[in-house]
């Protein structure tokens, strides 16, 4: 019995020596392979996340199919294996459908890159700074400090406003002044108040006042200029006190909804 098994060891010990000069050749092609994919991807506009995923999968892939070679090698059947495989790979599919989506959203954001961290965004009815990009789902904190996590399939089917992907944004202002008031006169203190705020900018386009709206109790002025994306709200905000203190300086007034009430004296019928 001994010598049937020393027999069938030493017929079968070129297999064992095949497979293992497979696995250990092939785990460092593979290692060197990787190394280089990931010198080669680091360089793309890919997030480091989807760079690391990305790396990982390959990796695994190529493993698996070393390990089929291996196991080729050894003359297990290769209907066994695929069998085998292809069992292990539905569960985990099913098992992780809806991570899955998540991770195909994910590939989709970290491709398409419609924002990236550090961008102020507007999306699924919230505002706020993309804080990270992981490969399952996307992280923004608003202006109060609430982080609101985004599942990424929903990201890549969602439209998202980027506010900050832009060098440069367009300031849009609305000012209200008395129809007693001369219009012409409150466009030039505005554009004198614009002009002298050191945020403003004259490209690509200058500073656009025109009266845009005749309302109940009011004529409606309004300013479009254009400031670095960094400076809008310091500059919307600046412009709506300097401008309020230079029509209280000019003595231009800014009217106010109110309601005028008549009563006639009733009838004396005594």
């Amino acid at each position: 019995m001994f010598d049937k098994y020393v027999d069938q060891f030493t017929n079968y010990a070129p297999y064992i020596l095949g497979a293992l000069l497979i696995l250990t050749i092939g785990a460092v092609i593979i290692r060197f392979f990787v190394h280089f994919l990931w010198k080669v991807l680091s360089k793309t506009k890919l997030e480091e996340t989807g760079t690391r995923f990305l790396v990982s999968a390959i990796k695994a892939a190529l493993y698996v199919i070393l390990a089929v070679m291996a196991l080729s090698e050894l003359k297990v059947p290769m209907s066994s294996i695929i069998a085998a495989l292809g069992t292990a790979g539905l569960a985990i599919v099913l098992a992780l459908k809806d991570s899955l989506s998540n991770v195909a959203g994910g590939f989709i954001v970290m491709f398409e890159r419609p924002f990236k961290v550090g961008d102020y965004i507007e999306i699924g009815g919230h505002e706020g700074t993309v804080e990270s990009i992981t490969i399952l789902n996307t992280r923004i904190l608003t202006i109060d400090n609430k982080a609101v996590i985004f599942p990424n399939a929903t990201v890549a089917s969602a439209t998202i406003t980027n506010f900050t992907q832009q060098e440069q944004r367009r300031l849009e202002l609305k000012f209200s002044i008395s129809y007693d008031e001369d219009h012409k006169r409150a466009e030039e203190v505005i554009l004198k108040t614009v002009v002298a705020n050191p945020l403003s900018l004259d490209t690509p386009d200058k500073p656009f006042i025109r009266v845009c709206e005749h309302s109940d109790s009011a004529i409606i002025i309004l300013l479009r200029v254009w400031v670095k994306t960094e400076n809008y709200w310091e500059l919307r905000f600046g412009l709506l006190s300097e401008i309020k203190d230079a029509f209280d300086a000019e003595g231009i007034s800014i009217p106010y909804q109110q309601l005028d009430v008549h009563l006639d004296s009733a009838p004396n019928n005594q």
